[in-house]
C-alpha cells in the first residue's frame, strides 16, 4: 500500500480536499495533528517527556499544560527537537499500525508540515493543497476568529508556497470555498495517477 502525505499552508483547504478524498474516494486520511495530541498520552512517549521536561508538563492524566510546553520550546531550539524526537517516532509507529488497518491502494498522511520537519523522504508521493495569499488570510481569519497580523504571524512560520509547490510530487489549486468542477478534476487525476 503506497503512503502518501498531503500538506498545505495555513487556509489552503487541505482538510476539506482530504474529506473528499475520504468521502467521495473512499481512501483513508491519517490526521498527524490529531493523532500527535495522543502520541503524549502513549505510556513510552510520557515517560520520556517527563523525563525531559518534568511532570509540570501534564496537567492531568489526560490534558497537557499546552502555555507551560509552548514557552518552553518557544525559545529553545533543543527543546524543540527534543520534544519532536520524542513525539515523532510514536507518531510514525502509530501511523504504521493504523496503515495495517486500512483496505485501500493508498493512504493520505495530512499534515501542514511535510517539509518543514523533512518528512517528505518517508512517503511515496506529496501533495500540496494551494491557494492565492488572500484566499489563504481570509479562511483562516474566519476559520480561526481572528485577525491579519495574528494569521500573518503564523504563515510567517511556514515555508512559503512557492517553494512547496515545487518540491510536491503533485499541486491541488484550490481557490474556491466549495467544491467545484475544477478541484474535483484535480482530486481525480492526483487519484488515478497515485493509484496505478
Amino acid at each position: 500500500m503506497k503512503k502518501v502525505a498531503i500538506t498545505g499552508n495555513i487556509g489552503s483547504g487541505k482538510s476539506w480536499v482530504c474529506e473528499l478524498f475520504r468521502q467521495r474516494l473512499d481512501i483513508p486520511v491519517y490526521n498527524s495533528d490529531d493523532a500527535a495530541k495522543r502520541m503524549y498520552f502513549e505510556p513510552d512517549a510520557r515517560e520520556k517527556l517527563v523525563k525531559r521536561f518534568g511532570k509540570s508538563i501534564y496537567l492531568s492524566d489526560s490534558e497537557i499544560d499546552r502555555k507551560y510546553l509552548a514557552d518552553l520550546v518557544f525559545h529553545d531550539e533543543m527543546a524543540q527537537r527534543d520534544l519532536e524526537g520524542i513525539l515523532y517516532p510514536a507518531l510514525f509507529v502509530d501511523f504504521r499500525r493504523w496503515m495495517e488497518r486500512q483496505n485501500a491502494p493508498y493512504v493520505l498522511f495530512e499534515s501542514a508540515l511535510v517539509f518543514e520537519k523533512r518528512l517528505e523522504k518517508r512517503f511515496d508521493a506529496v501533495v500540496m493543497v494551494s491557494a492565492s495569499e488572500q484566499t489563504r488570510l481570509r479562511r483562516a481569519m474566519f476559520r480561526d476568529h481572528c485577525d491579519e497580523a495574528t494569521v500573518r504571524a503564523r504563515m510567517a512560520k511556514q515555508w512559503p508556497e512557492e517553494g512547496k509547490r515545487l518540491l510536491a510530487d503533485y499541486v491541488i489549486w484550490h481557490e474556491k470555498d466549495d467544491e467545484d468542477e475544477a478541484l474535483w478534476e484535480q482530486i481525480i487525476k492526483v487519484n488515478e495517477s497515485v493509484s496505478s
